[in-house]
C-alpha cells in the first residue's frame, strides 16, 4: 500500500533539465501528480499528463501558483556554472529558493528537496573523504557555489514542523542523455583544449543520474517519517566510488575512439592563467566564459570526494548503478548518439 503522503500532487522546478526530468519520469511511473516549473514547454511530459507552468524561479506569483495543492516540492532548478554575473547567480539561486520557501509555506506544503551541491563546501583545499561537518564556503572565485550556499543554508533554516526540509548534494552528475558534462569534456578535448591540470593524480566523486534521482525519492520518504534525522539537514549523494579523475576521463575519451589527453599543465600556473582570463573577460565584458578560471583549475587538479555515510544510515541511500557500468552505458549511448553541445556542467 502507498503512503498517504504520496497521494498529494508534487511539484518539480527544473523539471525539464537532465536530471528534473528523470526524476519527473520516475514519479510519473510511480503513478504520482506532477506539475513542472521551468522556462522549457515539455510538450512530450504534457502528454504524459505533466501540469506545466512557465516561468522564472524568482517569480513569486507563479512559484506560489505551482505549489498550491502539492505535498512535496523538489527544488531542482539552478543557474549553473562557473562563470558570470553574481547579479544572475544570486536571482536565481537565491531569490528563486526564497521564492519556492515562501511558495511551500503559503501552500501548506509540507516537504521540501532541495538540489544543491558539494562546491557549497568549496575551500580552496583538497576534499578528500570529507563529510557534512565541512562549512559552508564564504570565500569562493565563483558565484555559483556561493549562491548555492546561501540557498542550502536558508533551505535548512525554514526547517519545522510544518515544512520539513532537507538538502541533497549530488557530485557530477552523469549518465546517458547527459547534455553537460561528458559533451563539454569531448568538445574541448576535440578542440585541444583539454589539458591535465597538476599532476593527474586527484580523486573525484561523480554521480549517476539514476542514483541521483534514488536519493532525492529517498529523500522525500525520509521526510514522511516524522521522527527522521533527515529534516534540516544535508547529504553528499555520489557514486561511493572516488575515480582518479584524469583517468577516468581518458578511459572515456579512448572508449568512444578519441584520443587520450596527454598535454600538462601544473595547477599554480593554470590558476595563474584563470585569474588573468577572468581579469581579462571582466575588462572586455566578453561573452561565454574564460577557457580557465581560477575555481576551474582547482576542480580540476584537486580531491573532491566526499563521504556517504550520512546518506546511507538517515535515507537509505544505496547507490545502484556502478561506476564500471555506468561508464559502459554512457558510452555506448554516445557512440550511437548525435553529437550536441552542453552548457557548463558545475560541480
Amino acid at each position: 500500500m502507498r503512503d498517504p503522503g504520496f497521494e498529494l500532487p508534487v511539484l518539480v522546478t527544473g523539471g525539464t533539465g537532465f536530471l528534473g526530468r528523470r526524476l519527473v519520469e520516475r514519479l510519473l511511473a510511480q503513478g504520482r501528480s506532477v506539475t513542472v516549473l521551468s522556462r522549457t514547454r515539455p510538450a512530450d511530459l504534457e502528454a504524459q499528463g505533466v501540469r506545466w507552468i512557465g516561468a522564472a524561479l524568482e517569480d513569486t506569483a507563479a512559484v506560489a501558483a505551482a505549489c498550491a495543492g502539492c505535498g512535496t516540492v523538489f527544488h531542482v532548478a539552478a543557474r549553473v556554472g562557473v562563470w558570470g554575473p553574481w547579479e544572475d547567480f544570486f536571482r536565481a539561486n537565491v531569490l528563486g529558493t526564497r521564492a519556492v520557501i515562501a511558495g511551500c509555506r503559503a501552500a501548506g506544503v509540507g516537504r521540501l528537496v532541495h538540489t544543491s551541491s558539494p562546491s557549497v563546501v568549496y575551500n580552496g583545499r583538497a576534499l578528500a573523504g570529507v563529510d557534512e561537518s565541512v562549512p559552508l564556503t564564504t570565500d569562493c572565485p565563483s558565484a555559483y557555489p556561493l549562491t548555492k550556499a546561501q540557498a542550502e543554508r536558508e533551505v535548512l533554516a525554514a526547517n519545522g514542523a510544518e515544512l520539513r526540509t532537507v538538502a541533497l548534494r549530488p557530485h557530477l552528475i552523469w549518465g546517458p542523455g547527459d547534455p553537460h558534462l561528458v559533451p563539454r569534456l569531448l568538445d574541448r578535448a576535440r578542440a585541444g583544449r583539454l589539458w591535465i591540470v597538476g599532476d593527474g593524480t586527484n580523486r573525484v566523486d561523480l554521480v549517476h543520474v539514476e542514483n541521483a534521482v534514488d536519493a532525492h525519492l529517498a529523500a522525500e520518504r525520509a521526510l514522511l517519517r516524522p521522527d527522521s534525522p533527515a529534516a534540516g539537514r544535508a547529504y553528499f549523494i555520489t557514486n561511493g566510488e572516488p575515480v582518479v579523475l584524469w583517468d577516468w576521463i581518458n578511459d572515456l575519451l579512448v572508449a568512444l575512439g578519441e584520443p587520450p589527453v596527454r598535454r600538462r599543465i601544473s595547477h599554480r600556473l593554470a590558476r595563474g592563467a584563470g585569474a588573468v582570463a577572468e581579469a581579462v573577460w571582466r575588462g572586455l565584458r566578453l561573452g561565454g566564459e574564460p577557457p580557465m578560471t581560477r575555481f576551474i583549475a582547482d576542480e580540476l587538479a584537486k580531491d573532491h570526494w566526499f563521504s556517504i555515510a550520512a546518506a546511507r544510515r538517515d535515507l537509505g541511500y544505496a547507490p545502484r548503478i556502478a561506476m564500471a557500468e555506468g561508464t559502459a552505458q554512457l558510452a555506448a549511448a554516445r557512440r550511437g548518439a548525435p553529437e550536441r553541445s552542453g552548457a557548463v556542467c558545475a560541480p
